[in-house]
């Protein structure tokens, strides 16, 4: 009898024991559970926020861009106002609204990029700058009749950024992009000036617009991301030909055009109206 007493109590207690170490495990599962889950919900709550702020961060990106596109445009209209008779005071008034541009949006613009991976937003970003790149040099071009380089525009940059953090410049897509715009405003500043009698100056265009194109169909091929750049260049390669056939006809068809009645410049004309009709 008391051995059998005693082997019972020898099962109760491994029993109780090996039911205590199952509650253990048990306590320590949930804990370890508990912990782990409040861990990724820490690490989703950082991933949430993370990503909410760089959502805010592209909504006022995409505003600036519009902004800068929208008065970027604003110094292309003012530099086709140009003529012969007010060429200074044109680019004086655009380089002027351009520096404004500057000053104010484009900082903007570096305020909220400097120091950040900017290239994720790029897509954001991008068709201000490249409307402000084919601004700024429409023009370096009308002032000088040279190209305003890539490395020009980033020294204008520079010092709007903090020189403890990374600067925002203007990668070399976004030039090449607002280089192959540059053409077509640079086509419609041809055509206008053939009709004000400067056919010199159209030709020096079409030779400038030329080169252009003539180089860039060296680099595109080579390329990465090129499918906007290719769309481009079949709109380049338009106003190319749309210049050459200006210029062309008003060459080959010189004796159709005559002086105007009492104009003090020979190189002002009438399309084939006659001193007589006049």
């Amino acid at each position: 009898m008391t051995e059998w007493n005693t082997n019972q109590s020898v099962a109760g207690t491994a029993a109780g024991l090996q039911s205590s170490a199952k509650r253990a495990r048990t306590m320590s599962s949930t804990s370890e559970s508990s912990s782990s889950s409040s861990s990724f919900k820490d690490a989703f709550g950082n991933y949430a926020n993370y990503l909410n702020k760089l959502n805010e961060k592209r909504e006022r990106v995409v505003k600036a861009s519009r902004d800068i596109t929208m008065n970027s445009k604003k110094v292309i209209f003012q530099v086709h106002r140009i003529s012969k008779d007010n060429r200074d005071e044109v680019l004086d008034k655009a380089e002027k609204d351009l520096a404004a541009v500057t000053e104010q949006y484009i900082l903007k613009l570096v305020k909220e990029l400097q120091g950040t991976d900017f290239w994720k937003l790029r897509r954001a970003y991008s068709p201000g700058v490249q409307e402000y790149v084919e601004a700024a040099t429409f023009c370096k071009f009308c002032r000088t009749g040279t190209l305003l380089n890539l490395d020009e525009i980033n020294a204008t940059l520079l010092p709007l950024s903090e020189p403890s953090v990374e600067p925002l410049q203007i990668n070399v897509l976004d030039y090449l992009l607002g280089l192959a715009d540059l053409t077509g405003e640079l086509m419609r500043l041809a055509i206008g000036r053939i009709s004000d009698g400067e056919l010199e100056y159209a030709k020096k265009i079409c030779q400038f617009v030329h080169d252009i194109y003539r180089e860039l169909t060296l680099i595109v091929p080579y390329m990465d991301d090129s499918s906007d750049m290719k769309t481009k260049m079949d709109t380049m390669l338009q106003s190319v030909v749309k210049i050459e056939n200006a210029c062309y006809g008003v060459h080959v068809r010189g004796s159709e055009y005559t002086p105007l009645l009492g104009a003090s410049e020979p190189s002002s004309f009438l399309l084939g109206v006659s001193d007589v009709e006049l």
